[in-house]
């Protein structure tokens, strides 16, 4: 049996570190983090909410490994799983090197983002801001944000981009990359993320979900990767049950002769497919689990705390 491949030396001089991007729903974090690492390990919908467990994208940057950790939007939670989704958050902005508050900056600073800002004062560990969507944001109104938000609390730094199209992005990996502690990388160079591959394939799937059925369908529905299995020949199968909590429910995803979630698989499949680099043989079942958000087990999968 040949003896594996030994690692490659890690360079001299090596940074690495956990920058928290918190803020409201739909600020545009987890566009921003696929961003930031180059491809995508976060999904990204017109949903709000989306985001649900802490998801760790890996950006090499000079000498410095950056772990930025999407966290679910910060909102008032009303339900068991979206109090689990705020904990969750604010438990990725206390473990962090860096926070950095993402807003919005065609909203500005609303009712959520200052919030979340009054919460932060409590945190000491240093903090950034980052004005998104500067692409269709007036210069004169992200000044005046700017100014604004650093009344409010002491920032760093602020940066302007666009996550969109990557604009002000090169500044923020420079930043960190001098910030984040002096100290051996934490993952493997090549390595994008942290999370397992049939958890982000579960995910895409959701978003292909939300992306079809947003307007009918409620965002607390799931997807669970029940099989990974490599073929021979190259290929995966992969096993997805769509769980939702009712039989209505489950006729909106399979549409009418299934054609809907034909659909759903066939754009889910394209995008694994391209992530992983190999022939993609997916499918999706769906199922009805009343009161699934009330079941410590599918927290446990979804890496979240169950709340009590």
């Amino acid at each position: 049996m040949p003896l594996p491949e030994p690692l490659a030396a890690m360079p001299e001089d090596t940074r690495a570190g956990i920058i928290a991007l918190i803020g409201a729903p739909n600020a545009g974090k987890s566009t921003l983090i696929n961003q930031l690492v180059g491809t995508k390990v976060s999904i990204v919908t017109h949903k709000v909410q989306t985001t649900r467990a802490i998801v760790r994208g890996i950006a090499m940057h000079d000498k410095a490994q950056l772990v930025f950790v999407d966290t679910p939007g910060i909102f008032q939670p009303k339900r068991r799983l979206d109090r689990a989704m705020v904990d969750t958050a604010w438990g990725g902005a206390r473990d962090a090197d860096v926070i950095a508050l993402l807003i919005d900056s065609r909203k500005g600073i609303d009712e959520e983002a200052e919030a979340i800002m009054e919460k932060l004062e409590a945190i000491q560990t240093p903090k950034v801001l980052i004005l998104n969507k500067i692409d269709i944001t007036k210069r004169d109104k992200l000044l005046d944000l700017a100014q604004a938000a650093n009344e409010k609390l002491r920032f760093e730094r602020t940066f302007m981009v666009s996550a969109l199209n990557g604009s002000g992005t090169d500044d923020i990996l420079s930043y960190f990359s001098e910030k984040v502690p002096e100290g051996p990388w934490l993952f493997p160079e090549d390595q994008p993320s942290d999370l397992p591959l049939r958890i982000l394939a579960a995910e895409i799937t959701r978003e292909k979900l939300f992306e079809r059925l947003h307007q009918e369908l409620p965002y607390i529905s799931t997807v669970e990767t029940e099989l990974w299995q490599e073929r021979k020949d190259g290929s995966v199968r992969i096993e997805q049950t769509i769980y939702v909590e009712r039989d209505s429910q489950k006729s909106i995803v399979l549409g009418r002769k299934g054609q809907t979630i034909k659909t759903i698989s066939q754009l889910s499949r394209n995008e694994i497919s391209e992530i992983i680099e190999q022939p993609v043989h997916l499918f999706l079942f769906v199922k009805v689990r009343e009161n699934w958000a009330d079941d410590p087990e599918r927290y446990r999968e979804m890496g979240l705390e169950f709340p009590r």
